[in-house]
């Protein structure tokens, strides 16, 4: 028995996730983006939502929590850092806390930096990570809330998970992190080596994630803000990696 993950388009850009525990039969949504592909989702299993697991308050992520609650009753869990900007919550986490969905256990962790109380969920017996918009192939998200020493402390959490951990994130922008990553890491084996992958993905018409998260840690340069080539692109050498990590991220925001 184990985590069963289905993966669907929503809204315009987002993933939408169901987890499915074979032990209990519970399902789950990783946030709520859009109603009606959660429930098509459902309906093409044969499975029925049980739960709601939200990690942030941007309304991409939650805006169908009222429709789906009232239909299927679930349990909604949610930030608590971010409990007054999200409705509908029934249980509330932080970092540190287990979240459990059948017999699975997700591990709740902090992230901050796109909202000041997003947290992620780590399935480590099975190997998954649902990462929203903390963490995507090749990129972070924007730094909406928080500062950068946080941000990238939080990261580099994220960075010491197992190489083969599969991570799930909120939005397909695989191909456009490509770009600006190798325009500002352009020698990355590793990197050339994904951008490809993802350019032959895209042209099939097929998504980039999940995504391997030791290849990521290789190729992603907001994972490598501690790496001297990139200190050096921005003439930052010797600086706090923190510092470099505002530097990515702004050189990201600007391009």
């Amino acid at each position: 028995m184990g985590l069963i993950v289905d993966v669907f388009a929503a809204r315009s850009d987002n993933f939408g996730y169901l987890v499915h525990d074979q032990a209990s039969g519970r399902t789950a949504a990783i946030d709520a983006p859009e109603a009606g592909p959660i429930r098509a989702a459902l309906e093409q299993r044969g499975w029925t939502l049980t739960d709601i697991f939200i990690t942030h308050h941007h309304i991409d992520h939650v805006e169908a929590i009222a429709e789906l609650k009232q239909a299927f009753g679930t349990r909604v869990v949610g930030p608590r850092d971010e409990a007054d900007k999200i409705e509908g919550l029934d249980e509330l986490v932080g970092d540190g806390d287990t979240l459990e969905l059948g017999e699975t256990r997700f591990a709740v962790m902090a992230t901050p930096g796109h909202t000041l109380g997003h947290v992620v969920f780590h399935d480590a017996e099975g190997g998954h990570l649902f990462s929203a918009d903390a963490l995507f192939s090749l990129g972070v998200g924007r730094m909406f809330e928080g500062t950068p020493g946080p941000m990238w402390a939080g990261l580099k959490r994220l960075r010491e998970l197992p190489d083969d951990t599969l991570v799930y994130c909120g939005h397909e922008y695989t191909q456009a992190n490509a770009k600006f990553a190798l325009s500002i890491d352009p020698d990355n084996e590793s990197l050339k080596a994904r951008a490809a992958e993802v350019e032959s993905l895209r042209a099939a018409g097929r998504p980039t994630i999940p995504f391997n998260l030791g290849e990521d840690k290789k190729a992603n340069p907001f994972l490598r803000a501690d790496a001297p080539e990139l200190a050096k692109h921005f003439d930052l050498e010797g600086a706090d990696p923190a510092d470099v990590f505002a530097a990515i991220r702004k050189g990201k925001d600007n391009f």
